[in-house]
């Protein structure tokens, strides 16, 4: 249990806050306090002595302050039952609408979205959805995290490291459609095997799509829609690697000339890929000259 869950287990004695137990400190002015009233924390034996004891986070300092309902005792059973949606798209190009209209289908209707993909370390909304869910479950409130399909969320190591941290804060877990359809528990066996094949066949996936695309550069195939690279465009990127420019810095000042993306500026991958292509034909050009 957390510091502030120790706190909140209390009534705070102080005259002109007396937050009731499973709420924040607020001020006189009526806002969430910044840090718990040293009153209410000196209440709790292991943090009698401590200078303060921070709000967390997702208690919003400065906000309205709000009574939440109290904590219930050992074994009592939660008050209500809410269920929390969550939809992700990899692209800004991929549309949520499947994702959204499942959700609602479920009657689902607090929902977090984003845009993003699953290899960013840091996802805003699902970190959202994830504090908003531990929060109304420390007031007591059963709920339950619910996702269209466990993809959404991630594969293998990533997706079993998500479950058990919703599972040790006594959040529920729920996928619509997939290999995972259904409430699962993160300890079970069952789960931990499903979730490391999924990252296996994410990897499968992939392996077999660099394997497709290197065979045919062999073959002397272009791999993707029209090229947005062109000479030009070249020569300033050598120019600018001769600087010592980073990929990213290089994407910045270099500019696709023609096409659909004309105006805009190439991807780093882009710029790595011809970079790699002139990089490997001048090397066959120079072993060709020794063996001739």
């Amino acid at each position: 249990m957390d510091d502030y869950q120790r706190v909140e287990a209390h009534d705070c004695p102080t005259s002109s806050c007396t937050a009731p137990a499973g709420s924040p400190c607020r001020t006189t002015k009526g806002r969430v306090a910044i840090q718990y009233h040293t009153a209410r924390f000196r209440l709790v034996p292991s943090l009698a002595k401590a200078l303060n004891v921070p709000v967390p986070a997702t208690r919003k300092p400065g906000t309205t302050w709000v009574e939440l309902p109290r904590p219930g005792g050992p074994g009592a059973k939660p008050v209500g039952h809410v269920r929390i949606g969550y939809a992700r798209a990899s692209t800004a190009r991929q549309s949520l609408d499947t994702q959204l209209d499942s959700l609602a289908a479920d009657g689902v209707t607090k929902v977090f979205s984003e845009k993003i993909s699953t290899r960013v370390a840091k996802r805003p909304e699902l970190e959202r959805a994830v504090a908003f869910a531990r929060e109304l479950r420390t007031s007591g409130i059963q709920v339950t995290l619910v996702v269209h399909e466990h993809k959404r969320l991630g594969r293998g190591i990533e997706l079993v490291s998500l479950a058990e941290d919703l599972k040790a804060a006594d959040v529920g877990l729920e996928f619509l459609a997939g290999e995972l359809q259904g409430s699962h528990d993160p300890s079970g066996v069952v789960f931990g095997v499903l979730a490391a094949l999924s990252g296996m066949e994410r990897e499968y996936i992939r392996d077999g799509t660099l394997a497709g695309h290197e065979s045919a550069r062999r073959r002397g195939k272009t791999i993707g829609g029209a090229s947005v690279t062109n000479s030009d465009m070249l020569a300033m990127a050598l120019h600018l690697r001769a600087e010592g420019l980073s990929l990213r810095d290089m994407a910045g000042r270099l500019v696709i000339t023609t096409g659909a993306k004309k105006g805009q500026h190439p991807s780093p991958p882009t710029i790595m890929r011809m970079l790699r292509e002139h990089d490997d034909k001048v090397a066959a050009a120079a072993l060709a000259a020794e063996t001739s």
